[in-house]
């Protein structure tokens, strides 16, 4: 990246970037996307990205930014809503098994079966049993998924207390973000140490090599976006790729390790 970058506020988090440098390295990004597209659709490819992460991490902003020029028959985000009643006697995984992937597929989840090991555990929407039985099964439901073809990638969108305090109260005065505004969001803050520690059991639990955990240090949206759709890029084959444009910071984004618990570089 050739423009120059500039330091943010001591948050021990990422520099940031100028506007032209992010808007002319995302269009460089969103070329080498649609070049992917038209890859996976020739091979048949299944393709499952999964975005988790703390209330305001930027998912919302990161799936816009993947999907902005891709061909919505091949493209299909799903974001689910409060389980049914239907839902919540039914096998956990089976409000989630129609959206997966078929062949010339991308299916971006924003939030998914984690929701069960984070939110509903937080906030006491599942019991301690049905939460064990999550934990104790997501990974073979995630293997069986490869298996069968899926290429799966999970992310996790880390911020800091502060921002994500900045960007709630942010939520509540744009009248352009009132569509995320929750009951929810105000229980993030008051939470924020439970939160830390479901997020910490969930890595440490189903993180596994067939289906790891991919952390993003995402204080800075733009480098977060960016280096996001360059680490993916780098992990799914398609021809015609520009490899000196797709490699992430990694101080940015990461695999996930036992010890990003403890060396600051994940929110406590």
């Amino acid at each position: 990246m050739s423009k120059k970058v500039h330091e943010t506020e001591s948050d021990g988090h990422a520099p940031s970037i100028s506007k032209a440098a992010y808007k002319d390295t995302l269009h460089k990004l969103q070329v080498e996307l649609v070049k992917l597209q038209r890859h996976f659709i020739k091979c048949d490819d299944k393709i499952l990205i999964i975005l988790e992460g703390r209330d305001a991490s930027g998912k919302d902003g990161t799936i816009k930014r993947i999907v902005q020029h891709l061909s919505p028959r091949e493209t299909r985000v799903v974001a689910l809503g409060k389980p049914s009643d239907r839902d919540r006697t039914s096998w956990y995984f089976q409000r989630y098994v129609p959206f997966l992937p078929a062949a010339q597929e991308l299916v971006i989840f924003n939030r998914s079966w984690y929701n069960r090991a984070g939110v509903e555990r937080v906030m006491g929407f599942c019991t301690e049993a049905e939460h064990e039985e999550f934990m104790g099964s997501v990974s073979n439901f995630e293997n069986m998924l490869v298996r069968s073809g899926v290429k799966l990638l999970k992310f996790y969108l880390d911020i800091s207390k502060a921002e994500q305090k900045r960007r709630l109260r942010d939520r509540k005065t744009d009248p352009l973000k009132q569509w995320k505004v929750s009951p929810v969001d105000d229980q993030a803050i008051k939470n924020w140490k439970a939160y830390s520690l479901a997020r910490n059991e969930m890595l440490a639990r189903s993180h596994n090599p067939t289906a790891p955990w991919t952390l993003v240090r995402a204080n800075d949206k733009h480098l977060a976006r960016l280096n996001i759709i360059k680490d993916l890029l780098g992990r799914l084959h398609y021809t015609g790729k520009d490899k000196r444009l797709i490699r992430p910071d990694p101080q940015i984004v990461f695999a996930y390790d036992v010890s990003n618990l403890e060396n600051g570089q994940l929110a406590k």
